[in-house]
């Protein structure tokens, strides 16, 4: 298989939709649902905004299935930027003062593209962490959610210190790409069009 080829499911998955199978839909959703959501509430930071985000990226992938472009990543990182676009342009339009129930109101640009930035950081950090190997993900879940320190996490996991400190190092050095640089596999800046 060619390097830059997508996955069978992705191909499958796309000429599914493209057909209008229901069924495609729904295991999408059941597949991705809970990444859309995640990294749209992480952005808003707002569960219904959260709600129909999920729902319009679905609704766009529903009514544009064609949109994927296979050359350009998996359709993991496809929906990922379109939920990214969905809630920029939530973000944007809430500046805009196009929702007068916005607790944020109208903003400056500045302050504005600094939220989106944020938010774009998050969601990041986010999709970093949900694709992280799991005992990267273990060893920093127990080391910052749990509170563990590197011997109570190494006792928690079965492993050596040393093991349990280069899984917290790696998984630290993984995180940090947030604010620097795209994440590896998503798509490019340009990907696609917006809702």
């Amino acid at each position: 298989m060619a390097e830059n080829a997508p996955p069978r499911w992705d191909r499958r998955m796309q000429q599914r939709l493209s057909r209008g199978e229901a069924a495609a839909l729904g295991e999408m959703y059941d597949r991705f649902a809970a990444l859309v959501h995640s990294q749209a509430n992480r952005m808003l930071d707002d569960e219904d905004a959260a709600d129909v985000v999920t729902r319009e990226v679905f609704g766009y992938v529903w009514e544009n299935p064609d949109m994927y472009d296979p050359k350009q990543g998996s359709m993991r990182a496809w929906l990922a930027f379109l939920t990214h676009r969905e809630s920029v342009r939530r973000l944007r339009g809430a500046a805009d003062g196009e929702d007068p129930d916005d607790p944020y109101g109208p903003e400056d640009p500045a302050a504005l593209d600094e939220r989106v930035r944020r938010a774009t950081s998050a969601a990041r950090a986010d999709y970093i962490v949900a694709s992280m190997p799991a005992p990267l993900r273990a060893a920093l879940e127990l080391a910052y959610v749990q509170r563990r320190d590197y011997r109570q996490t190494a006792a928690d996991l079965g492993v050596t210190e040393d093991e349990a400190r280069r899984r917290l190092r790696l998984g630290l050095q993984l995180l940090s790409t947030a604010r620097t640089r795209p994440v590896e596999g998503a798509p490019p800046p340009g990907y696609g069009r917006a809702l």
